[in-house]
């Protein structure tokens, strides 16, 4: 059973990602301010993989005059991210499933942060497909997901540092190895010139855009792109 329909694992959820993701919350903030470049103050803004609500909230908090939709796969997660939204969630219409249940009405603009690395990558791309067919010309799609070494000893040297990020110590606490080996199992990470070769040709088959890309401290990539 995925850790996302786990009822102990969702109760949970909030602790691990601020704990465990270097600059989660400065990414959030990020893709706020870069959606804002191009979305209007009363603009519709997609969230796909929004289970757990912590960037909903934040964009909502930001931006009062903003129609948020977010869609998951896990009505926990939901109902979790209802909780973390408190006063903000009448302005939130949350939605169970992947990009297919989101409405086909056109976006101003859309994220999906530390979502994509769970997906194969046909999926991803017709992911991408599916976003893009949802936004308007010009709207801002901000991606950002894992992306390392997947030879055997870089992808154990990147789950040690996630183990270690997490502690308070710095070093990996107990129970950390089963942590790190169920982490192994469920990130479908490509390394980064796989992946940027790929993105590159995804790109060109999704749209004619320009995805200029950032790489933050934790190894993700933040990708800003206008659809013309």
């Amino acid at each position: 059973m995925s850790s996302f329909n786990d009822s102990h694992a969702v109760a949970n959820y909030l602790e691990g990602p601020i704990a465990k993701v270097p600059g989660l919350l400065a990414l959030h903030r990020m893709s706020e301010l870069l959606l804002a470049e191009v979305v209007p103050e009363n603009g519709r803004v997609l969230v796909l993989g929004a289970g757990g609500g912590l960037e909903l909230k934040a964009f909502a908090a930001a931006r009062p005059g903003w129609r948020l939709v977010g869609v998951d796969p896990s009505a926990a997660m939901l109902r979790l991210a209802e909780t973390t939204l408190g006063a903000l969630a009448p302005r939130v219409e949350l939605i169970e499933g992947y990009i297919d249940a989101a409405p086909e009405t056109p976006f101003d603009g859309a994220a999906c942060l530390l979502t994509l690395h769970f997906l194969a990558p046909e999926e991803r791309l017709r992911t991408l497909r599916e976003l893009w067919r949802r936004l308007r010309p010009g709207a801002a799609l901000v991606v950002a997901h894992h992306s390392f070494d997947t030879t055997e000893a870089g992808k154990a040297r990147w789950l040690r540092r996630y183990a270690m990020f997490a502690s308070p110590s710095g070093t990996p606490a107990p129970g950390a190895d089963a942590a790190i080996a169920a982490m192994s199992q469920r990130l479908r990470s490509w390394p980064p010139r796989r992946k940027s070769a790929c993105s590159s040709r995804q790109a060109s088959k999704v749209s004619n855009c320009s995805m200029p890309a950032s790489r933050s401290a934790d190894g993700s990539d933040t990708v800003h792109s206008r659809y013309g």
